[in-house]
């Protein structure tokens, strides 16, 4: 066989760049980075705090109405080809009347679209807004893969801050200065991915109203809706859809713990039709018959897994993460080098801040990260990976036992590392 031979000029040899650029931006990048860290012939289990995932402890099983909602959709035999309408409309169906239960307004079928899982949800609603010229205001710290579809797409980001000292609220005033004529939209996510707060009414009015100042979309990541156990309630933003048009985000991942079942949705909030007339909601409809539908048997059980789903599996994850969220507080309080602007109240996470001056051959918040997987065999995520750099991100969905050992692992860590200088 001839030799590849470099002589050859292959028209395929300059892939994408923005390709690259994306995948940068990507979570799993830095998830990767720390794997190769640990010492898999290590004598401790590795204990991940890094990965919004509580799947696999058992405190966190999914509710047995929703195993046998698609055992059942399964053994029936009527969803294993492609999604009938019939199918699509009664998931579609579902999922409106479950938002719709918190809203002063009715969803319809027609404004639900089913994705595979919140990542094709975000893929879907970046490719349909980006363009080259435009920008869109993005949450700092915050979720990568908003802005890694939106790189992807040619559109400028442009952060705003989340500010601890005030809960991690959005700085609305840093927003009226970002946006532009060519602003398109802001993300916000709530309850919040990676701060674990939740927004007030008040706070997330006062952000309804400047995105109408603005004349900007609001796409709001409320994938850990109502996974809330502080003094705030959880309030979706499509209940001001009546002020400015809202693509509320979501799934069953993370209220249903089952985030390798890939169910997710776009729900178009807009009483007013506004989407329609701008042709945003024609592209997104457009969009979705380019891409795939979750797995037919997940549609299929559907309607079951939302009806049938009993509150006391809710009310218990509740009360396991508000055990978690208070073990993780009071433990980070033990730790010198490590401080907590706030206590989690929503979602699996908690953002803590690293103070660098207080530990030697520690250089920032990843080689933290490298090294406490190296020794300690845990894992948590580097703030730089969530664009804030020397804070630390950490998942305190897991089972309180496990949680409490990594914990212990952390502050021995810093104390072994503890800086000895005046």
């Amino acid at each position: 066989m001839e030799g590849g031979g470099s002589s050859r000029r292959w028209r395929f040899a300059s892939p994408n760049p923005a390709v690259a650029a994306a995948g940068e931006r990507s979570i799993q990048r830095h998830l990767r980075d720390l794997h190769g860290c640990l010492d898999e012939r290590g004598p401790r289990p590795v204990i991940p705090l890094s990965h919004g995932d509580p799947s696999s402890s058992l405190s966190f099983r999914t509710a047995p109405e929703a195993v046998e909602a698609v055992a059942a959709a399964l053994r029936s035999g009527d969803f294993d080809g492609y999604a009938s309408r019939d199918t699509n409309l009664a998931a579609c169906r579902a999922v409106a009347e479950y938002l719709s239960c918190d809203l002063p307004y009715k969803l319809s079928p027609d404004d639900v679209l089913l994705t595979s899982g919140c990542t094709q949800a975000i893929e879907t609603v970046m490719s349909v807004l980006g363009q080259q010229g435009f920008n869109i205001l993005l949450p700092r710290p915050g979720y990568p893969k908003h802005e890694a579809h939106a790189v992807f797409h040619k559109m400028e980001v442009r952060h705003y801050d989340l500010v601890p000292e005030r809960g991690w609220e959005v700085d609305l005033e840093a927003v009226e200065a970002l946006a532009d004529e060519n602003t398109v939209a802001i993300v916000i996510t709530n309850p919040n991915n990676p701060c674990g707060t939740v927004y007030t009414y008040e706070h997330l009015s006062k952000i309804a109203g400047t995105a109408n100042k603005l004349g900007m979309l609001v796409i709001a990541d409320e994938v850990y809706g109502h996974l809330v156990y502080g003094s705030t309630p959880f309030v979706p933003m499509g209940v001001f859809g009546d002020t400015v048009p809202i693509l509320t985000l979501g799934a069953i991942s993370k209220r249903w713990a089952v985030p390798g079942w890939r169910f997710g949705w776009i729900a178009i909030c807009d009483p007013k039709c506004i989407l329609k007339e701008t042709k945003v909601f024609h592209s997104l409809t457009s969009f979705k018959m380019l891409t795939t539908d979750p797995a037919t048997f997940v549609q299929g059980s559907i309607p079951h897994i939302m009806k049938n789903t009993h509150d006391e599996f809710f009310s218990k994850i509740i009360r396991l993460l508000k055990e978690c969220a208070e073990i993780c507080y009071s433990e980070i309080k033990e730790i010198k080098c490590i401080t907590c602007p706030c206590k989690a109240e929503g979602s699996f996470f908690m953002m803590v801040k690293l103070d660098i001056s207080q530990l030697s051959d520690i250089s920032d918040d990843v080689d933290f990260c490298r090294k406490l997987a190296k020794e300690e065999s845990v894992m948590v995520l580097p703030g730089t990976a969530l664009g804030i750099e020397n804070w630390l991100r950490i998942i305190f969905a897991s089972d309180p036992a496990k949680l409490k050992q990594g914990l212990e692992r952390i502050k021995s860590f810093c104390l072994r590392h503890q800086s000895h200088v005046n």
